[in-house]
């Protein structure tokens, strides 16, 4: 049985939304998303690129808009922000997929891996705003990845613990 961080086993009864807290999930989800940047980072450097020095120029060259903390900041305000920060960059490691494509497969290859774990960030805010809006539970199959923040796409698993 798999095990989850708030409860002894994942049974219909527990789920996502029943039994982490918001703040958990979106700490979770804030550290792997720093885990994709890390994994960026050295790529871009290697191919020649360069990021701006100054963090606005940064995320203004970012697809996506900031996620700003909505006017009325209910958590189902703050939920549907954070979905659609994480259906924008599912678009764009999307596209990246798309660019690199048979061109570069080492690219390519880490930009599927974000792209996984995007899609999983999706499916747990669903489930967090299908709660809050609208009291159903829509499991989204959040377990204990290790520990907050691992980040299962991006890293290497490895046969055994010797290695």
């Amino acid at each position: 049985m798999l095990k989850i961080r708030c409860v002894d086993t994942i049974t219909e009864e527990n789920h996502l939304a029943d039994e982490e807290d918001y703040k958990e999930i979106t700490e979770d989800t804030r550290l792997e998303d720093r885990a994709h940047f890390e994994l960026v980072f050295p790529l871009i450097y290697g191919l020649g690129g360069r990021l701006p020095n100054d963090i606005r120029d940064f995320a203004d060259r970012a697809s996506c808009p900031d996620a700003d903390l909505p006017d009325d900041p209910t958590p189902e305000n703050i939920l549907e922000v954070l979905l659609e920060a994480e259906r924008c960059a599912i678009r764009t490691w999307i596209e990246v997929c798309d660019m690199m494509q048979g061109k570069d497969p080492r690219t390519y290859d880490m930009a599927q891996r974000v792209l996984n774990e995007e899609i999983d960030h999706e499916a747990w805010f669903i489930e967090l705003l299908s709660k809050e809006r609208d009291d159903e539970i829509n499991p989204a199959g959040h377990f204990v990845r290790g520990e907050p923040g691992d980040a299962p796409y991006l890293t290497n698993n490895r046969f055994n613990d010797s290695s």
